[in-house]
């Protein structure tokens, strides 16, 4: 199995345990260690474990791969699970926040990890193109209503110039 499709299953199993802020990282050409981190949010103790439980079981049961190594401790609120160049960090919010590994590795790419789903953009489009057209429409009222004001501002301006060469030739 290539190590993408690991990093991507990886990262579908703690969706599955509603991880949180689900990033896959491309390492490859960057660490000499990885191809791939997949980091995820666990928002306590019991869902550090049930993630990390969840991936090792899917991965071994599912795709018979097992992991390297599995560290880290749940005080730590930082679990590491290392498959053959794939490597999962789950993250308390406040160690993510603190580590910012997203950041230490800022120059490598992200990746998507879901499949896309076509409906959901093609909807998006539609209403954002519906509130783009009312904004125009708004818009051309409101210019001749502008105008319309300019236009009546204008001759009273004319009348005053008027009013001060009148009162000049009187004096």
């Amino acid at each position: 199995m290539e190590s993408i499709e690991i990093a991507r299953l990886c990262a579908k199993y703690a969706d599955e345990k509603k991880a949180d802020d689900i990033l896959l990282l491309d390492l490859r050409g960057l660490s000499p260690v990885t191809d791939f981190f997949v980091i995820v949010t666990a928002n306590s103790n019991p869902q550090l474990r049930a993630v990390r439980d969840q991936i090792v079981e899917e991965m071994r049961d599912q795709h018979g791969v097992k992991p390297l190594i599995s560290d880290g401790t749940y005080e730590s609120q930082w679990l590491i699970v290392n498959f053959p160049n794939v490597l999962v960090h789950i993250l308390s919010p406040e160690k993510r926040e603190f580590y910012a590994l997203e950041e230490l590795w800022g120059d490598a790419p992200t990746l998507i990890w879901q499949e896309e789903k076509p409906e959901a953009p093609v909807a998006k489009k539609r209403a954002t193109t519906k509130k783009v057209a009312a904004k125009k429409v708004a818009t051309k009222k409101a210019v001749p209503a502008k105008k319309a004001a300019a236009k009546k501002a204008a001759p009273a301006k004319k009348a005053a110039p008027a009013k001060k060469a009148a009162k000049k030739k009187s004096v």
